[in-house]
């Protein structure tokens, strides 16, 4: 769990705990929540377009950062369905990049906890999660077929698996507190 203390965002890791520094005391807690709902989903199996919480719901990544945000009153009720989960295989408009725009996001260079990460899947960026602290990312991950707490530097999400090695993936993060 995240808490905060203050402007400050504490992260208890083992053996240690990372503190974060916002502006505000609002946004630290308005980024707490986000997480925490977020991490309150882990467990929830993967299926596309769903956005039902637990053992027995299901949910997708992009769904998966709607109700965190919606549900943590960062943004006002927003459904983008029905959207085609094989979009990015097939066509070259970035409309998970979009939807987050849309949104009032802003594109960072450097992520803070709490930030929204997207990486290019197929032919674009269609896959999200949530920064929940310096190392890792909480996602629904079709891979794992649930959402899942793991590495930002996991070799699936870091890589683009071709036939002449690995290249880089293309990732991308968004501040939707600013």
């Amino acid at each position: 769990m995240v808490r905060t203390e203050g402007c400050n965002l504490l992260i208890a890791r083992p053996g240690s705990e990372e503190r974060h520094s916002y502006a505000t005391t609002a946004e630290a807690e308005g980024r707490a929540a986000f997480i925490n709902e977020a991490l309150s989903w882990v467990g929830t199996p993967f299926v596309d377009c769903a956005d039902i919480k637990g053992p027995m719901g299901a949910v997708d990544c992009a769904m998966l950062l709607v109700r965190s945000a919606v549900d943590t009153g960062r943004i006002p009720p927003f459904d983008p369905r029905p959207y085609s989960p094989r979009w990015l295989l097939h066509r070259n408009e970035e409309k998970f990049v979009d939807w987050i725009l849309q949104l009032g996001a802003h594109e960072v260079d450097e992520p803070r906890v709490g930030d929204i990460v997207l990486w290019q899947f197929g032919r674009t960026f269609s896959h999200g999660a949530v920064l929940v602290n310096a190392d890792e990312v909480v996602h629904a991950y079709g891979a794992a077929g649930q959402v899942i707490v793991s590495r930002r530097d996991e070799p699936l999400l870091t890589f683009l698996p071709v036939t002449f090695g690995n290249l880089p993936r293309p990732v991308r993060y968004f501040d939707i507190w600013g």
